[in-house]
């Protein structure tokens, strides 16, 4: 029987994490050469560079289509690529720029992180710090405020963010937080008090935008303005959802080895341009440092330490949807991932479940 877990970050699991010492713990890493991971490190702004002109290309070039096709059906294909490029790509973006590692230059890591963040409705000093935490206890319950799928699985906010219904309302819901001067309570666990003046900054800054074009959607009497700013996040937000479930849904929860609640995947060259390879998922967790260009050589150098990665997305799903079915109807179920003969084991000390 599935036993009812406490997410909140206020909550007794993330108590009963720290006294289990599931907090900031110490975490496996496959063995990388000094050297081989120094050259792995290696930021570049030429690559970065290329890769945003092409993104920011994109966004431009299918918005002044869209928009010179508007109200004609036919603008609608060229709207879905903006919205992808615009509420899918854009969260590849504020991550990799949020790690200070897609460009060597950290101005042009911040201007990126600084937009990604706005396009996906994240608050760029909070998610920041969520993010960090989301690094140091991933998929421990009660400490990692970045959990996307619970057991049981929530299928309908699933299914609802496939257009970020969900993730817009706490969006709105977190900035009207802010703009009065507060944060939100759990917010509060992992944002350090003097970083709070800056969180609610940004929100009011924000609010100013997005009201804005709001006025400018009811002056010009048309949806343009909200469809180049603010829809987007949602009407683009399908991508981002189907390749971030996957990183962690199905597989195991309070454990020390991300090689155990983290999935590699193998996909084509669109979606890992949108992704910017974050479907090397597990050797982005054990090396958050290396940046996302370098992540195929590093896949290829540890491979051999690594469960199987899913050949496709629809093979992941395929692993995946079975056991959140299962998950639903009360089974206390997960994936745990078979490793080659050429792995390092699992320290079953700190995975009680395996």
């Amino acid at each position: 029987m599935l036993r009812q877990r406490d997410y909140s970050l206020l909550g007794k699991d993330g108590e009963r994490a720290v006294e289990m010492g599931l907090a900031a713990a110490d975490w496996y890493l496959s063995e990388v050469p000094r050297s081989e991971l120094k050259s792995l490190m290696r930021r570049s702004d030429r690559i970065a560079i290329r890769d945003t002109l092409l993104w920011l290309g994109g966004l431009i070039l299918f918005a002044g289509i869209g928009i010179a096709l508007w109200p004609s059906i036919w603008s609608a294909p060229f709207w879905l690529a903006y919205g992808v490029l615009y509420g899918s790509a854009g969260d590849s973006r504020w991550h990799e720029a949020g790690h200070g590692t897609a460009f060597s230059t950290q101005w042009m890591n911040e201007v990126v992180y600084q937009l990604g963040s706005f396009m996906m409705m994240r608050n760029p000093t909070a998610w920041r710090w969520s993010h960090i935490r989301h690094h140091t206890d991933t998929i421990i319950v009660g400490r990692d405020p970045e959990i996307a799928v619970m057991r049981p699985p929530d299928a309908i906010r699933i299914c609802l963010n496939l257009l970020a219904i969900p993730n817009a309302v706490q969006s709105f819901t977190r900035m009207g937080y802010h703009v009065t001067g507060r944060l939100h309570p759990e917010e509060a666990t992992y944002v350090p008090e003097q970083e709070w003046n800056k969180v609610i900054l940004e929100s009011r800054i924000w609010c100013v935008i997005y009201a804005l074009t709001i006025a400018a959607t009811l002056w010009w009497s048309t949806l343009l303005p909200l469809m180049v700013i603010g829809l987007p996040s949602i009407y683009g937000a399908w991508h981002h959802i189907l390749t971030g479930v996957l990183q962690h849904a199905a597989l195991a929860e309070d454990v020390l080895d991300h090689r155990l609640n983290t999935r590699t995947f193998y996909t084509n060259p669109i979606t890992r341009f949108v992704y910017w390879n974050m479907n090397y998922h597990v050797e982005h967790h054990m090396f958050p440092m290396v940046p996302y260009h370098a992540l195929p050589r590093l896949h290829a150098l540890i491979r051999d330490d690594l469960p199987e990665p899913d050949k496709s997305m629809w093979h992941a799903y395929r692993q995946v949807l079975p056991v959140l079915i299962r998950q639903l109807r009360g089974e206390d179920v997960f994936l745990v991932r078979e490793l080659p003969d050429s792995a390092q084991p699992y320290r079953a000390e700190l995975h009680n479940m395996i």
